[in-house]
């Protein structure tokens, strides 16, 4: 439940509880004396400043996966490319992998800096309908380390959905860090009021990055956020000489069709294993001007279906 805080001890009552601050496993705790006062009962007052700021975002989007280095931040970066191919369609990028934002680079914004205006902050512009927020725009170098507690990552979170000027937005794509830490129970709390649409869960093929996938379905069951379904991406390497095909990460058993299935949530597609792709984000250019491309075919197919899911779901 969302009441317990995030650094609380294991048998911690809750703040709702009556013994909350008073039990004996609530000594040692950092929160013991705010649990104590009541303090903690206390309604956060930002989650309704939030809830304006975001009033005008439509659909609010995790791209989540359980394991580090499986291409989360490509794919929502060329996500929110393909969602953006329609001129209607606004969409925003949301990154919150604090201690290690790709996205500026992905995108190709590196050196851009934040700008602020009476409104609040404003989001960097890729084109017309496409707009990003970043930890990276705040760095003064690329190359500097995030060195963070997870009270500062969870205010930083915070602020860019508080006092960023989002506007009207029909997509809110949301990177997030591998896992279930302190930014993603961060980030559900903050959305509770506003309302988080969905997430897609994002995997490669083989089975050490499955056991993680389902660690972090049974994270979105527990906090109640809807799984519009999983991607794998990394599938099969199509050789940009001979053409031939081969597959790098070998699934077992049914690999993540099989997980799909069993866990009970749509399997999306596969993202081929493309050179170009690894290009194209090392030099900040859409993928997705590769029209022919057997990954650009994957990332529209896939975009549709969360347009659809969308379009449904409200």
């Amino acid at each position: 439940t969302m009441d317990v805080p995030q650094d609380a001890p294991t048998h911690c009552p809750g703040t709702e509880s009556e013994d909350a601050g008073k039990s004996s496993a609530c000594a040692g705790c950092p929160n013991q004396n705010i649990c104590a006062s009541g303090e903690a009962k206390a309604p956060d007052p930002d989650l309704s400043k939030i809830r304006d700021s975001l009033t005008n975002v439509k659909h609010k989007i995790l791209v989540l996966s359980g394991k580090g280095g499986v291409g989360k931040s490509t794919v929502t970066s060329h996500l929110a490319y393909a969602l953006s191919e329609d001129v209607d369609c606004t969409v925003g990028v949301l990154d919150i992998d604090i201690c290690g934002p790709s996205i500026p680079q992905i995108m190709g914004l590196q050196g851009e800096q934040v700008h602020s205006s009476g409104s609040g902050w404003s989001p960097i512009y890729v084109d017309d309908n496409l707009c990003v927020m970043s930890p990276g725009f705040l760095l003064a170098s690329p190359k500097d380390a995030v060195i963070w507690r997870g009270p500062k990552k969870n205010g930083l979170i915070k602020q860019f959905l508080r006092d960023v000027d989002w506007g009207t937005l029909d997509y809110l794509v949301v990177d997030t860090p591998p896992g279930t830490s302190d930014e993603h129970l961060s980030i559900v709390k903050f959305l509770s009021e506003a309302g988080i649409t969905s997430a897609v869960i994002v995997t490669t093929p083989q089975e050490v990055a499955l056991l993680d996938v389902r660690k972090e379905i049974n994270f979105c069951k527990k906090v109640n956020i809807p799984i519009i379904g999983i991607i794998e991406n990394m599938g099969a390497f199509v050789c940009p000489n001979c053409k031939k095909s081969s597959i790098i990460f070998p699934p077992t058993e049914n690999g993540v069709k099989g997980v799909a299935k069993s866990m009970e949530i749509a399997y999306l597609g596969s993202i081929p294993l493309d050179p170009l792709i690894g290009k194209c984000c090392d030099s900040g250019q859409s993928y997705l001007q590769s029209p022919h491309a057997q990954g650009t075919l994957s990332y529209k197919n896939i975009s549709n279906q969360i347009k659809d899911y969308c379009y449904i779901s409200n």
